[in-house]
């Protein structure tokens, strides 16, 4: 039905960043190595953020030592700027995840600074590493309501004007239906780049927006291990389409993943015991088969 998909788990870095616990550097760094055990190829392991503003993502760099590379993973972080860019590639991780805003009362809030400003920024990143752009609020925005599909792929166009090699749209506050995930990749694959969904199951329609976006022809799927996750800046925003969910999805409609699911049920469950309590995905705790 779909060509093959790459799974972007984003735990580390979504998943923990709205989390009331800051994990220690080491703790993080374990939980990308478990996610890369599992068999997952592409993983955001840390967000270069001013520990300031987002005090779950500090010490970056430490928890960059700590992973123990596999080969065929490829380990991103998320910026927001040349600045952050800098500390990533200082790191040596292996891609560039930059995100910023479709409407400005959101990118002022997220990023200090308008939507020009983020593209303005984004243009000023010389490197010969990936780069993915992940477009918030594309489905909707909590400040400034609607977000017509027009103006969304026209930022997506002007961000691989600037050297994006990948759009992904982000549901960031979980409203989102199929309608929309289906227009927003029908309208992305003219981009001429990889487009994908980094989708919250919010209000109960996330992958729902998983499965339009698949038949649709999204190549690429952000989730986070457990449905950890949540915008800190976004109100009432919960969590992230559960990773090991996702994978069933695919699984079940003969869509290979390379990823063992029953490991990556082990990492959630490993997981809930460092958060103490149980995470909003659904498979780890009903198991990967009915027997």
């Amino acid at each position: 039905m779909a060509a093959p998909v790459t799974i972007c788990d984003v735990g580390p870095r979504d998943g923990l960043q709205n989390e009331a616990e800051t994990l220690a550097p080491e703790v993080r760094a374990e939980l990308v190595n478990r996610l890369s055990a599992s068999g997952l190829q592409s993983i955001e392991a840390v967000s270069f953020v001013r520990a300031e503003s987002v005090p779950q993502m500090a010490g970056a760099e430490e928890v960059v030592a700590g992973i123990e590379r596999q080969e065929g993973v490829a380990y991103s972080g998320l910026v927001l700027n040349e600045k952050g860019y800098e500390r990533l590639a200082a790191a040596g991780l292996d891609a560039v995840h930059f995100t910023l805003g479709a409407t400005d009362e959101f990118n002022r809030r997220n990023a200090n600074r308008t939507v020009d400003e983020s593209v303005a920024e984004l243009e000023r990143i010389e490197t010969e590493l990936p780069v993915s752009v992940s477009i918030s609020v594309s489905f909707s925005c909590p400040f400034e309501g609607d977000v017509p599909p027009e103006t969304v792929i026209a930022l997506a166009e002007r961000c691989v004007a600037a050297g994006a090699g990948e759009i992904v749209f982000a549901d960031t506050i979980g409203v989102g239906v199929p309608r929309q995930a289906r227009d927003l990749v029908e309208r992305g694959k003219g981009l001429g780049v990889p487009v994908g969904v980094h989708l919250h199951n919010t209000r109960n329609t996330g992958f729902a927006n998983a499965y339009a976006a698949l038949e649709a022809g999204a190549e690429v799927f952000e989730s986070s291990v457990g449905g950890l996750g949540g915008c800190p800046f976004a109100p009432r925003a919960t969590g992230n389409i559960a990773t090991e969910d996702l994978v069933f999805l695919l699984h079940g409609e003969g869509i290979e993943t390379g990823i063992d699911l029953d490991a990556l049920i082990s990492v959630s469950e490993w997981l809930e015991g460092v958060l103490g309590r149980a995470l909003p995905g659904q498979v780890y705790r009903a198991g990967a088969s009915v027997g």
